[in-house]
């Protein structure tokens, strides 16, 4: 009685269809497995620019530019204050930024079309990306932020050379803003900022 493919349900069955069940259902569920391996996997690929889908959140509706004081002169801020950056290692409006690039320099992406207060609005655009956003650009230069940019107004990363090329704030002429930021470390004269 000891076969080992025999099924003892009520009615049995053969051990050879058994097998078969055993094999289909195996297969479908390998099956299954690498395609919802191959939608979860991750996206980085050492490069940046490694499509993903989800390398940056995306801005809901449309997006507003305007110029605001900054120590560096006027500077292009989002609706909500925060700092923009261009990245010189894109090419016209074609961002190479993806994957972990985007996670730390999340693209200014938009829904509709970005409006301009007090810039130049024939420099505003848009830009396709290939995870499937829409970029924001300005003077055909695509847009980001700073992962690391706290609050509005910082500019923690100017100058800053990850992924491949430097990273800058944007004129509103629509230019890199090459200088370097103020530091926002506390004083180290030794007397504690006194």
């Amino acid at each position: 009685m000891d076969q080992p493919y025999r099924t003892l349900a009520a009615g049995g069955s053969s051990g050879k269809k058994d097998v078969m069940n055993r094999a289909a259902i195996i297969a479908v569920t390998a099956t299954a497995l690498a395609a919802f391996a191959a939608g979860c996997g991750s996206s980085y690929s050492g490069s940046s620019s490694a499509p993903s889908s989800s390398s940056a959140p995306a801005t809901s509706g449309s997006v507003a530019l305007r110029a605001h004081s900054s120590p560096l002169g006027p500077i292009l801020v989002d609706g909500s204050g925060r700092t923009l950056y261009l990245f010189e290692a894109d090419s016209g409006t074609t961002s190479h930024c993806y994957g972990t690039c985007a996670h730390a320099w999340p693209p200014d992406t938009t829904s509709g079309h970005p409006s301009a207060h007090g810039l130049h609005a024939a420099m505003v655009g848009t830009a396709p990306r290939s995870d499937h956003t829409t970029q924001v650009t300005y003077n055909g230069h695509p847009l980001y932020r700073f992962a690391q940019d706290e609050k509005p107004g910082d500019l923690e990363g100017q100058g800053s050379t990850a992924f491949g090329g430097a990273w800058y704030v944007v004129s509103p002429g629509g230019t890199p803003i090459t200088g370097t930021a103020p530091s926002t470390s506390p004083s180290d004269s030794g007397g504690n900022g006194y």
